[in-house]
């Protein structure tokens, strides 16, 4: 007989996640290891941050509508902003830009938002403000990755925060990438914002919970 039991969905972990995980495992076992139950003040703690650090840095399977021009979200959190882009040197102009802040809780994976090829990738040192702080957008450590998506250019910027003092992009110049393709994360608390021409049709508002890789952001014509 058949079972008709469905198995629950195994939720993968990036592989940034065992670097931090492996000082308190180490130390958690050996606390157990000795002294069993008598040490739970040294292992219990170790535990616990073992399993934050398995949250964290978890990274669920996304996948988001398939609607012609659909732009899937870069990452989870909040839409804390949608603002006129005047600046060609971030993206398109006229063109909007939807901030998204990341709170400790939220899962950190960056994601391509539309398929494309990255044009440039530029790295930018700075200070490491509370990313809801509206001047964290323009002093603290940030990183851009310019994309081109057909006749469309779009800008993703993951920004570092308060608690963030890491941001990790996994694309290089040249590469093709496809909707929804991981990109990269930022450490423990952030903000990713993305940059698009005045021809997006916005579905989204501010206070909006978003998801990486499945939210629908804005629509853009072909």
């Amino acid at each position: 007989m058949t079972s008709t039991r469905r198995s629950r969905p195994f939720v993968p972990v990036d592989p940034d996640a065992y670097q931090f995980i492996a000082p308190f495992a180490v130390v958690g076992v050996l606390a157990f290891g000795f002294g069993g139950g008598l040490n739970w003040l040294i292992w219990g703690p170790c535990l616990l941050m073992c399993l934050a650090m398995l949250a964290f840095f978890r990274d669920p399977p996304r996948v988001g509508p398939r609607q012609p021009g659909a732009v899937w979200s870069p990452a989870d959190g909040k839409i804390v902003a949608i603002e006129c882009n005047d600046d060609p040197e971030f993206g398109p102009v006229p063109g909007v830009k939807i901030a998204i802040f990341l709170s400790v809780l939220d899962c950190h994976i960056n994601r391509a938002p539309l398929a494309g090829t990255v044009e440039k990738i530029r790295y930018q040192p700075g200070r490491f403000l509370d990313a809801r702080d509206p001047k964290s957008g323009r002093l603290n450590e940030c990183n851009w990755i310019f994309m081109r998506c057909g006749r469309h250019r779009v800008t993703v910027r993951q920004i570092a925060g308060l608690i963030a003092r890491k941001i990790v992009c996994r694309v290089r110049e040249g590469q093709d990438l496809v909707r929804g393709q991981r990109i990269g994360l930022i450490r423990m608390g952030s903000r990713t914002d993305i940059y698009l021409s005045d021809e997006a049709e916005i579905e989204v508002r501010v206070g909006d919970v978003v998801r990486g890789g499945k939210t629908l952001l804005a629509r853009l014509p072909e």
